[in-house]
Formats: structure tokens, sequence, C-alpha cells
């Protein structure tokens, strides 16, 4: 059983909140220091990792401090995301990304890869026409179809690469998904934490190939990510929602700190890299 004084979520709308007496609050956010030197020293293992071919894809994550004007609790009221979750005072969650959604025997994917600033002139156009952009989108999703393969057949890509809008405090993203779909067996509903467990960790937040990269984050990154990228949901007995744990802010001893991060590959470039990694420290708005 739940303490919903000590967990809430809201996922696409089944949450165990209270919003009708809460007032929403103005957050506001902002990064306390930036760590580029580090970042770099970083990304330089990486890229040298994936030169020596032990990685073609890496999501590189950080984490940096931040002044926070609210609470956790009012952070998590007033954003507004598809998957968000809220634990104690210690971390709050607001996800756009879906990880895999379960209805009528059937499982579905939309790993979400690529993002630009929306106020950008042309802005769906540049993330369309990048080619790195590109490569990294059709690298996760090949990786996913794997997974998927594992526990499902007839498994396809219905919808590659849509873009969808995100609006924040500090102003709009577009970010670059991708729908894919497959056929679970009959006896799924017995097994669904089976189903599960062989899909994790989840590609968008680890890379490909998936073993040697996930070895490869650990080293480089230095510390243990927690639940920050883990996996958040609600299964009912019939079908099952869960979400990538990403746009994660979490409470220190120190203070606040607002985890992310972003996919390396042999096209990437240090100085763009840390600057998507900075776009995405936010907070979705009502």
């Amino acid at each position: 059983e739940i303490n919903d004084c000590e967990l809430l979520f809201d996922f696409n709308g089944v949450t165990n909140a209270n919003n009708s007496n809460r007032q929403k609050q103005n957050i506001n956010l902002e990064i306390q220091s930036k760590f580029e030197d580090s970042y770099k020293v970083k990304f330089k293992s990486v890229v040298e990792a994936i030169q020596g071919g032990n990685s073609f894809l890496v999501n590189l994550t950080v984490k940096h401090p931040i002044v926070l004007s609210h609470s956790l609790l009012d952070v998590f009221y007033a954003s507004r995301a598809k998957y968000k979750m809220y634990y104690k005072e210690e971390f709050v969650v607001f996800s756009p990304e879906p990880f895999v959604q379960i209805r009528g025997g059937k499982i579905y994917a939309y790993p979400m890869k690529g993002t630009i600033d929306a106020s950008l002139k042309d802005a769906d156009k540049l993330l369309q026409g990048n080619d790195k952009e590109m490569a990294e989108h059709v690298t996760i999703v090949d990786l996913i179809r794997s997974d998927l393969s594992r526990v499902a057949s007839n498994v396809n890509v219905n919808k590659f690469r849509y873009i969808e809008k995100i609006e924040s405090v500090r102003g709009s993203l577009l970010q670059a998904s991708s729908e894919i779909e497959g056929t679970l067996p009959d006896n799924y509903r017995e097994k669904i934490g089976d189903v599960i467990i062989q899909l994790l960790p989840a590609g968008s937040v680890s890379g490909a190939p998936k073993t040697k990269t996930v070895e490869l984050i650990s080293k480089t990154e230095g510390e243990p990510r927690g639940f920050y990228t883990g996996v958040c949901g609600v299964f009912d007995g019939k079908e099952l929602d869960t979400g990538v744990m990403i746009r994660y802010i979490e409470k220190k001893d120190d203070g606040y700190y607002y985890r992310s991060g972003g996919g390396i590959t042999s096209r990437s470039k240090c100085q763009e890299e840390y600057e998507e990694v900075i776009k995405k420290i936010y907070v979705p708005i009502n």
C-alpha cells in the first residue's frame, strides 16, 4: 500500500494526488554552478571508448546544483508531464518519456532522442535535418525494436521520429520520438514483471550495445544514478503504463541537484552536447 504522505504519482491522469485544494506555485529554477570542464573529461572518455569499438551510443548524464524557489512537493503539483512522481522530499520527477505501455495484448514503446530549442527559426526542420540526431534516433529505435523482440512478436515501427513540444519556465523545447509496437504472448499478465525486467535498463538512457555501454557509463559517471533513469508506472491487472524517470530533481544535504544527459556518438561535439544537457534543466509548466 502506498503512503500518499510520502509518495505521490500522476501517470497520464492516473493519480493518488489531490490537486483540488492545492494552489499552484510559480516555480523558479536557476543553475548554481556549471561543470563544463568535468563534463569535457567524461565526454572525452566516452568518445575514446566509442572509437575503440566498445560502444556506438552512450547516454552520458551529469548533475548540476540548482537554486529552487519552492519545495519538491510544490514542483510536483506545479509541473506538467506525462509521468510525475514525488518521494518524501527526496526527489521529484516530471518525465515526458514513456517506457512501455501494454494494452489489448500489445506492447508499445516510445523512445525519445533528439532535442532542440523551439525558439530557433525553423527549429522543426533543423531537428529533422540534423544527421547526427537522425543517426542517434535510428540507433535507439533499432535497440528498442531488438529489446521488444525478446518479449513480443511482430515488432514494427508504427511512427518514426515525430516531434512534440514541451513548455517550461525557461522556454520551449522540441523533442523527437518514435512509436514501436509488438504482440505479447497470451499469458503475459501472469509474468508482467518478467516482461519489464527483460527490457531494462531503458535503451534511451543507456545506449548500445547495452551491456558494455552500461559498464562504460558506470565507470565514467563515477557515482550511482539511484532512481534517476529508472522506470515508474502503474498496472491495473489489464493495462500497464510506465515512464522513464528523466527530468529529475533530487535533494541532498547540501542542496538541490538536477540530473540531465544526452546521447553521445562518434559524431558528437562536446560543446553542443553540454549545451543540450543544460537546456534539459527545466520544469515543464502548466
